[in-house]
């Protein structure tokens, strides 16, 4: 009788996140936003629709989308910090609009983890995520 187990699939594991495409609509006015408010360190632009951005090693690319069907929000990005209340102060004072305040999303033995979500200045959803010990 034939052998009839199922052949292993090569797998992602352990890959990790090299660049994270963001769709800007206005590019200098995503560069600005990313480096002047958010902080990230401007890696290079690459005219006429691209910028990239480091976020502790995992490359931030603002581009204008080529296609219609790019067109759209990007997917909702979770900046871990330590200083949740410090950190959305901050960016409050410069005008960055939050959709609430920091809060809790779950309580674990021994931790809390609370988000605050914002917008950029292209209108994706960004959030602050801390894990705080208790």
């Amino acid at each position: 009788m034939a052998d009839k187990t199922t052949p292993t699939a090569p797998s992602l594991a352990p890959a990790r996140i090299a660049q994270i495409f963001i769709r800007a609509r206005d590019l200098e006015r995503a560069i600005a936003f990313y480096r002047d408010v958010l902080g990230f360190k401007f890696l290079f632009q690459a005219p006429p629709q691209m910028a990239f951005f480091d976020c502790s090693g995992v490359r931030l690319l603002l581009g204008v989308p080529e296609k219609a069907e790019f067109d759209h929000p990007s997917s909702i990005i979770y900046f871990e910090i330590a200083d949740i209340q410090g950190v959305f102060q901050t960016l409050k004072k410069c005008g960055v609009p939050f959709q609430a305040e920091p809060h809790v999303v779950h309580r674990g033995e021994g931790f809390e983890l609370w988000l605050a979500e914002f917008q950029d200045s292209e209108d994706n959803t960004l959030a602050l995520m801390s894990t705080i010990a208790k």
